[in-house]
C-alpha cells in the first residue's frame, strides 16, 4: 500500500494550483507569461485557420472554407440583430473577433493538455481562466460603445446620461462601470470554475466520471463566447440608438 502511495504521488494525475501565476521580469516591469503564451498560441490557430479558410477560396465553399463561411454568416446575423441593419456591417470585425477569440480560448482550456507542459511557477490553462484577460476584454468593449457612441453623436452623446428624466445621471454613470465589471467577471468565474470542477474530478475519479462533466464543460464554453459577444453588440447598438429608441426599428 505505501508503495502504491508512493507511485501515485511520483505521477499526479492532476494538480490544483490556485493563486501561482508565472511571471517574466523585465526591468521593472513584471509581465504575466503564462497568459500571453496562451493567448499568443490561441492567436497563431485564428491566423493559421483564417489562412487555410482563404488562400483558395471556391465557389463551393468545403472544409475549412465553410467553416469560416458559417462563422462569419452567424457573426454577421448576431451583429445585425443586436446592433441593427443600417449599423452593423463596421462592426462585424470587433464582435466577430470577440467571440471566436475567447470561444477557441474556451475551448482550448479543456481540450488542450495545458497541464503538461511545466513552469516555474503556475501553470498553464485557458487565457479567458485568468481575471486579467477577461477584464482586458471587456474594457475594450467599454472603448468600442462609447467611440460608437461619439461618433455617431458627438457631445450629443452625453445626452443618453439625462433620458428619460435628468435625475437617471448617476445612474447611467455607475452602469457605465458595472457593464465591465460584469462582462468580465461572469466570463471568468465561468470558465476557472468549470477548470476547477474538471480538475478536481480528475483528481478524485480519474478515469470516465470526468468525461461527461468536460462535455457539458464544452457546451457551457461555447455559451459564454456568445453571450460576451452578444453583449457586446448590444452595447455598442445601445450607445448609438438616438433618445427615443428608433435606432432598432428594423430588428
Amino acid at each position: 500500500m505505501v508503495k502504491l502511495l508512493n507511485v501515485i504521488d511520483s505521477f499526479p494525475l492532476a494538480e490544483l494550483e490556485v493563486g501561482k501565476q508565472f511571471y517574466w521580469h523585465i526591468g521593472n516591469f513584471n509581465i504575466h507569461g503564462q497568459v500571453l503564451l496562451t493567448s499568443w498560441f490561441v492567436i497563431g490557430l485564428l491566423v493559421i485557420f483564417s489562412v487555410l479558410a482563404t488562400r483558395s477560396v471556391q465557389m463551393v465553399p468545403s472544409g475549412v472554407q465553410n467553416l469560416m463561411e458559417y462563422a462569419l454568416e452567424f457573426i454577421r446575423d448576431l451583429a445585425k440583430t443586436q446592433i441593427g441593419e443600417k449599423e452593423y456591417r463596421p462592426w462585424v470585425p470587433f464582435v466577430g473577433t470577440l467571440f471566436l477569440f475567447i470561444f477557441v480560448c474556451n475551448w482550448s482550456g479543456a481540450l488542450i493538455p495545458w497541464k503538461l507542459i511545466r513552469l516555474p511557477e503556475g501553470e498553464l490553462a485557458a487565457p479567458t481562466s485568468d481575471i486579467n484577460t477577461t477584464i482586458a476584454l471587456a474594457l475594450l468593449t467599454s472603448l468600442a460603445y462609447f467611440y460608437a457612441g461619439f461618433r455617431k453623436k458627438g457631445l450629443g452623446y452625453f445626452g443618453n446620461y439625462v433620458q428619460p428624466v435628468p435625475f437617471m445621471l448617476p445612474f447611467k454613470i455607475i452602469e457605465d462601470f458595472t457593464k465591465p465589471l460584469s462582462l468580465s467577471f461572469r466570463l471568468f468565474g465561468n470558465i476557472l470554475a468549470d477548470e476547477l470542477v474538471v480538475g478536481v474530478l480528475v483528481f478524485l475519479v480519474p478515469l470516465f466520471v470526468p468525461l461527461p462533466v468536460m462535455a457539458l464543460g464544452l457546451f457551457t464554453s461555447a455559451i459564454q463566447a456568445l453571450i460576451f459577444a452578444t453583449l457586446a453588440a448590444s452595447y455598442i447598438g445601445e450607445a448609438m440608438e438616438d433618445h427615443h429608441g428608433e435606432g432598432h426599428e428594423e430588428h
